[in-house]
């Protein structure tokens, strides 16, 4: 089942259980999505051009959490934890460290990286591997750990 089918489903199952904030959720991924594929000039997304959308979405929605955390506005926090809860739903397993690290040792190895110069050649091999399984932070994160 592609992502779209499995939004609309679950899109009238919350209309039907009068869930506002999926529905909302829903809606606006699937906003996204489209005009994703009208700006692509397809009728179509592929599955990664999906879960790029989804990662976009998700990123959005943290930085902002981050920011409202910052001012202190509790009420637009907890509408964002839930609408991120929602969107995570929609993300594939997401990789344990222990995966991860492994997949940046390999990758590096792969490169041939020996320092902190070569931090770029490794994030560009290794981004398109873990897409979407792993935040891009926590990659660099490793990635600098494993290169010191």
């Amino acid at each position: 089942m592609s992502l779209l089918e499995r939004l609309n489903i679950d899109m009238k199952q919350a209309m039907k259980n009068k869930e506002k904030d999926k529905l909302s959720v829903i809606r606006m991924i699937k906003a996204s999505m489209q005009n994703e594929a009208i700006k692509l000039g397809v009728n179509e997304l592929s599955e990664a051009e999906e879960l790029t959308i989804l990662s976009r979405e998700l990123k959005q929605r943290k930085d902002s959490l981050h920011e409202f955390d910052k001012a202190g506005r509790e009420d637009l926090v907890e509408k964002l934890r839930t609408e991120i809860a929602i969107v995570e739903l929609y993300m594939p397993k997401q990789l344990s460290e222990e995966e991860l690290a492994e997949i940046v040792k390999e990758t590096i190895h792969e490169v041939g990286a020996t320092s902190k110069a070569d931090m770029g050649k490794v994030m560009a091999a290794i981004m398109p591997k873990v897409k979407g399984k792993a935040d891009g932070s926590l990659v660099n994160k490793f990635v600098q750990q494993h290169l010191s």
